[in-house]
């Protein structure tokens, strides 16, 4: 496996360009391009060689066909890379895998298709249909294409070798029926007419694709960086991390990414042990959104989020069809990144202190781009409101690295992880689960028995008889109620609060401690009976339980993180964050700021010091699509607090050399910040041992 250290300020340009656009490269000019990239401080672009129009844009002796039409200079890639060499800056080039218009004109055979036999599209495309716009006809890596493909590569290592890196795009597993899938399921055991046997092989086979084009590069090339995009990073990627290099996260939060994605893509990715790109764009929406700017503070956040969260710094752009870089486009990067280089220093090799590990639902049910499971978006509104400092996990991970562990809402437990569990609480562990998490795979009890709860014989059901546990209604027709008490309420008034969504139907066990009592209300919301716009209120009658503690076990029986993602009740952030209090009495770092503020803990070991991050930048929905990030809000004389056991020597602020008065109490460091100006670094230098 290849330990790539990444650069810190990348770009990368798309250059997916008509065939029936002339003048391509007509206005490109090596030194200015090389020159303007210098200037804005960029130390590596990605440029291509052969994009989704299935264009190639060199000089190509195998396939002088597929040269875009109207190319000027079909020396264009090797200029780019020879003057950006000549500044030190690295050049990766592009690859389109399973996006080629051009390809799939010309082979049709080659394409990936639906169990109804049309074409596939890309995860968020569905079936294309002849008369729409677009290349998203999907290839399938499993025909002859890859031959294909092989050949390219290979003449694009050959002929700008030594080449700095490989980006393929656009590979993910495809449900496909097409012939040589069919045959490959039948000879792998599989059923081509089921669904969940396709989605198995299918995803079996894009893992062996990219082993395999991986030993194919490494016979041209042992040092190059080799990445494949599919628009996510997650739980899919850990069986298949040697064909990597490193890992790219594309997440352009103004497209349909959306600004949760990256914090939780790279709370995952960050620990599988490769360097960490992310990759945000300079555009107002997303890729291909020509002439448009996204604003400065936006573009600031998204980058410097980036290295709080132990990620290097890529910004999307496109090349004008003319060849000719945006002057103005490079005066928005160069503003960015200019603040990034003076930051790098604390951020070299810096890796995340971390207390709580927060189970990811995306290792049982999948998850796309734009489309998270519920209860992972709204537990790290939560833990991120609150300061926490946590990584995204799954069954793999070391636990031990955490003093509580989280399963939110919906993760299964089979025999193993139940007993990983059991291993994990023996040393002092602790658990915090909610609603399903804790059943066993089939849900007919939980496999966790650690829980201290059992289900209840009887569950609430509709006028139709289907269970309601979990659904959300857009008037809350199945709501109850909690009463908070003693410390699980603190912070809260001792009255019903409603639970919008029905929980879990279930009864603590002898040993257990019902924190709260789950109350009904009078009766359920039916054309039968109802009361005003909403809910009925609480009948003051206990119906089953709602919070229950067993040892170093805490479950809600109610799915209060995709409730929090779904409507974002303060109560239900506060109960959790005191079940956390119970556990963890002295989290590893509190503030005084707003909710708003986001918090991380970095250590550079080798520096013998911990970076803390600040960040206030608040995206608002101002318009249908996306949210916006335009103004920076300041914030003053801002408390922080440090638990810690280090000898401390200094706490000063970073990049700008300026000392803070610091105070060592009951263990806890602690310190003002004067300002906080959109993003402050804390660098907090200890006494090695």
């Amino acid at each position: 496996m290849s330990k790539l250290d990444l650069r810190f300020r990348q770009v990368h340009l798309d250059f997916h360009t008509s065939p029936d656009i002339e003048g391509i490269g007509s206005e490109f000019n090596a030194e200015e391009f090389a020159s303007t990239l210098e200037k804005a401080r960029v130390d590596s672009i990605t440029c291509f060689a052969r994009c989704h129009h299935g264009m190639l844009y060199y000089d190509s002796k195998l396939f002088p066909e597929r040269v875009h039409p109207h190319l000027k200079n079909k020396n264009i890639l090797k200029e780019q890379i020879e003057a950006c060499h000549k500044r030190g800056i690295r050049v990766p080039i592009y690859i389109t895998v399973q996006w080629d218009y051009y390809t799939a004109q010309e082979h049709p055979e080659w394409l990936s298709i639906t169990e109804e036999g049309s074409i596939n599209g890309g995860p968020e495309d569905g079936p294309q249909k002849p008369y729409e716009p677009g290349f998203y006809h999907t290839l399938c890596v499993n025909t002859p294409y890859r031959d294909f493909l092989k050949a390219h590569t290979k003449e694009v290592l050959e002929m700008f070798d030594p080449a700095d890196g490989l980006f393929f795009d656009i590979v993910f597993p495809v449900d496909c029926s097409c012939k040589d899938c069919r045959k490959g399921m039948l000879e792998k055991g599989f059923r081509p007419h089921v669904k969940e046997d396709r989605l198995k092989y299918a995803q079996q086979m894009i893992n062996e694709f990219k082993m395999d084009i991986t030993q194919f590069v490494r016979q041209f090339n042992k040092e190059c960086s080799i990445f494949y995009n599919r628009g996510h990073v997650g739980t899919a990627h850990r069986p298949v991390v040697d064909a990597y290099s490193h890992f790219e996260l594309e997440s352009l939060p103004s497209g349909i990414w959306g600004y949760l994605h990256f914090p939780i893509t790279i709370r995952y990715a960050r620990n599988l042990g490769l360097d960490c790109l992310a990759q945000t764009g300079k555009f107002h929406t997303m890729w291909g959104d020509f002439h448009s700017f996204k604003n400065k503070a936006a573009l600031e956040f998204e980058c410097f989020n980036m290295l709080a969260l132990n990620a290097k710094c890529m910004i999307g752009d496109q090349l004008d069809p003319n060849g000719k870089i945006s002057k103005p486009v490079y005066d928005l990067i160069g503003s960015v990144y200019s603040q990034v280089e003076k930051k790098e220093p604390w951020c070299k090799n810096a890796k995340p202190v971390t207390e709580i590990g927060v189970f990811t639902p995306e290792e049982f049910f999948g998850a796309g781009i734009g489309a998270l499971p519920p209860s992972l978006q709204g537990i790290t509104r939560m833990l991120q409101e609150g300061a926490y400092q946590f990584d995204v996990i799954d069954s793999e991970s070391d636990f031990s690295r955490y003093k509580v562990l989280v399963l939110p809402d919906n993760i299964p437990v089979n025999e193993e992880l139940a007993n990983k569990l059991k291993k994990y609480l023996a040393v002092g562990g602790a658990v915090i689960a909610s609603f399903e998490s804790g059943l066993n795979e089939q849900k007919s009890e939980f496999g966790f028995k650690e829980l201290g709860v059992r289900l209840k014989d009887e569950l609430t059901c509709d006028i139709y008889g289907n269970p309601v546990k979990g659904k959300v209604f857009p008037r809350f027709d199945y709501a109850d109620y909690i009463i908070p008490r003693g410390e699980i309420g603190k912070g809260l008034p001792e009255t019903e609060h409603v639970m919008y969504i029905k929980g879990l139907e279930v009864e603590a066990l002898p040993g257990s401690e019902v924190l709260a009592d789950v109350i009904l209300s009078h009766f359920n919301r039916t054309y039968e009976h109802f009361c005003s716009h909403r809910q009925t209120p609480s009948s003051g009658k206990v119906g089953y339980s709602g919070i229950v503690k067993n040892g170093n076990v805490i479950y809600f029986a109610h799915p209060i993180f995709t409730q929090y993602y779904q409507n974002a009740p303060r109560w239900c952030k506060q109960l959790f964050m005191n079940a956390l209090d119970m556990f963890m009495k002295e989290p590893l770092l509190r503030h005084e700021g707003p909710s708003t503020m986001l918090a991380t803990v970095n250590e550079q070991e080798k520096e013998n010091r911990w970076v803390v991050h600040l960040l206030h930048y608040i995206p608002e929905r101002r318009c249908q699509d996306i949210d916006i990030i335009e103004d920076v809000i300041p914030l003053y004389d801002v408390k922080v607090s440090i638990k810690t056991s280090k000898e401390v020597k200094d706490v000063t602020l970073v990049p700008e050399h300026e000392a803070l008065k610091f105070d060592m109490k009951d263990g806890r460091l602690e310190f003002t910040v004067p300002k906080i100006n959109g993003h402050q670094m804390i660098a907090i230098n200890y006494r090695g041992v």
